[in-house]
């Protein structure tokens, strides 16, 4: 990026300042490295979103931005409804919902080392993963629209989990205000048999050890020790999410166009929040987030029953369950007054400070675990939301790694067979149905973790509490 383009107000953040149509300024949080190596096509989106109608404060960009559909990846925006604010798909994201759940063990490294291998297997037998990944539930019309009602809480009514669970995950694992009504038939056919699978992309299934501790306290809170062993899961709303986003955005388009309403750029298309199409967004978009929560709780009752099989000892807890692909009514301090705002995230994870009314009671003296998911060959972090992540950028932090190069390009340098077994040859052992898949996720086409959530830490948006080294890793 261009950064003559930019005001540098710190050594972590970056602004644009308004011009053209731009509504209100942007901002990017990056140190020199970072922003220097991101696109210039993230600087045009972030000033695109700038100008959306009813934008509150300032459009955001995170320390693993890189060009994304409509809104960069690792954006932020927040809309008023009362000012013509807006609701976009292409600021949500195609995967709905996709986020992380990471659980504790109760196990160490020497626990795991010997029946590693015997661990990946069976991981990789019961959790379906890949292209067009199909499980062992299938949904009727009626448990469809109570799945998508329900989210984690219709899982664990019906089996796949603890009472316990939702009191660590976000929106308790059921998001209000979705209408099934909402989500077409094509979607709800999509999601039919995908309910418990993990897919592909970026999504995956780790084992991995607690290799650093940044803040004993934190940590302590979290339940977290230096050698323990972890759980974390990655995936999203499926082809349910894409089939939403894909619907919307096309009727977005067609809606923009007949309320003569310019778009900056045709990706970006929205609805006024309280139209008709933004309503109906929002409906099928809860719709999404809860078959998200759905999913993610299933797979966690395929992983403890595997865990139950090859390490009976194990105790599988829920730490913490975060999306970062959604649209959510959040109230917010603007202009020093609590305000209720429409708050996008794609790529980008809510951090609640301390004290936040929405953390369960075990966890806000705390505050919000933050999971940031890295390359299968790195490590991934447990950040925690701080009380000033709330005036930087309405609570919201870094997803991940951020992708350093295309998947095509990915394709070009890399080779599936040799990434796994350089991986197997410093004791990280990845299971994946696709080889070409592995290839595209290579840990080379990823960004520096390390140095986003260093970002994340210093720009002020969440503390870095411990770092996640992978074990095993199935990928999708």
């Amino acid at each position: 990026m261009d950064l003559s383009k930019l005001v540098r107000v710190s050594s972590y953040e970056w602004r644009i300042e308004p011009h053209g149509a731009m509504r209100v300024p942007g901002v990017i949080f990056a140190d020199q490295d970072l922003i220097e190596a991101m696109d210039d096509k993230v600087y045009q989106q972030v000033r695109n979103v700038a100008a959306l109608s009813g934008i509150v404060k300032a459009s955001y960009a995170m320390p693993d931005a890189h060009w994304g559909y409509g809104f960069p990846i690792g954006g932020v925006a927040a809309f008023d409804p009362d000012v013509g604010g807006v609701v976009s798909a292409g600021g949500v994201g195609f995967d709905i919902s996709c986020g992380v759940r990471t659980l504790h063990t109760g196990l160490t490294r020497a626990d795991i080392e010997g029946v590693k291998e015997r661990l990946a297997d069976t991981l990789f037998a019961q959790i379906p993963a890949g292209v067009g990944s199909t499980g062992a539930i299938r949904l009727s019309g009626a448990d469809m629209a109570a799945m998508l009602r329900g989210g984690a809480q219709w899982a664990i009514e019906r089996g796949w989990g603890l009472q316990e669970d939702l009191e660590r995950i976000e929106e308790h694992g059921r998001m209000a205000g979705a209408d099934p009504a909402q989500v077409s038939e094509q979607a709800k056919r999509r999601q039919r048999d995908e309910m418990g699978t993990l897919g592909s992309g970026n999504h995956y299934l780790e084992v991995q050890e607690v290799e650093q501790i940044y803040d004993g306290g934190l940590a302590s809170a979290f339940g977290l020790e230096l050698g323990d062993v972890v759980i974390s899961i990655h995936c999203g709303s499926r082809g349910l999410g894409h089939q939403i986003g894909t619907e919307f955005l096309k009727q977005m388009v067609l809606d923009a166009k007949a309320r003569g309403f310019a778009l900056p750029d045709r990706e970006l298309a929205c609805a006024p929040i309280n139209s008709e199409l933004g309503r109906s967004y929002l409906g099928a978009m809860r719709s999404g987030i809860n078959c998200a929560l759905a999913n993610r709780q299933i797979l966690t009752h395929l992983t403890r029953a595997v865990f139950r099989e090859v390490l009976p000892q194990a105790r599988l807890t829920l730490l913490y369950d975060v999306s970062h692909n959604t649209c959510k009514v959040e109230t917010h301090e603007v202009a020093g007054q609590p305000q209720e705002l429409f708050v996008h995230r794609k790529g980008a994870t809510r951090a609640l400070g301390p004290d936040h009314p929405d953390l369960p009671d075990a966890l806000r003296a705390a505050g919000q675990p933050v999971l940031i998911g890295g390359s299968m060959g790195t490590g991934s972090y447990v950040l925690c939301g701080t009380a000033r992540s709330e005036q930087q950028a309405f609570s919201s932090a870094c997803h991940g790694a951020g992708r350093a190069m295309s998947r095509s390009e990915a394709l070009r340098r890399f080779k599936g067979r040799s990434v796994a077994d350089d991986l197997a040859a410093r004791g990280i052992l990845i299971r994946s149905p696709s080889m070409r898949g592995v290839a595209e996720e290579a840990p080379g086409a990823y960004k520096d973790v390390s140095a986003v959530v260093e970002a994340a830490d210093r720009a002020g948006l969440a503390r870095i509490v411990a770092r996640l080294t992978p074990m095993v890793c199935v990928k999708g």
